[in-house]
């Protein structure tokens, strides 16, 4: 008999869709997957303002999925989960998916 979702391991597979359930995170996430990236040329990519996307990338660092390192004065920020690329590419698949009429 297979075993069945326990609270804590459900709520935290509701988090990691919480923190994917945003369409500037998500938009983030397509920017850091071709490389690391600073917070202007985040802004400057999605058209944002700048503490916009610096206070999504804050939601992304607790949950893990970003981090950054520094460069002189200049903080990139990175894909730091290598899961999170196949959560963005499982979703964005499905999504075609969906929007493909012979569906």
């Amino acid at each position: 008999m297979e075993e069945k979702l326990d609270l804590k391991t459900a709520e935290l597979i509701a988090t990691t869709f919480k923190g994917l359930a945003n369409s500037t995170r998500l938009r983030l996430l397509a920017i850091l997957l071709e490389g690391d990236t600073c917070v202007s040329d985040l802004a400057e990519s999605t058209g944002i303002s700048q503490s916009a996307v610096s206070h999504q990338l804050r939601v992304l660092r607790h949950l893990r999925f970003v981090s950054t390192r520094r460069e002189g004065k200049q903080i990139f920020y990175h894909i730091d989960d290598e899961h999170i690329e196949g959560l963005y590419n499982l979703a964005l698949e499905h999504t075609f998916h969906l929007d493909d009429p012979r569906n």
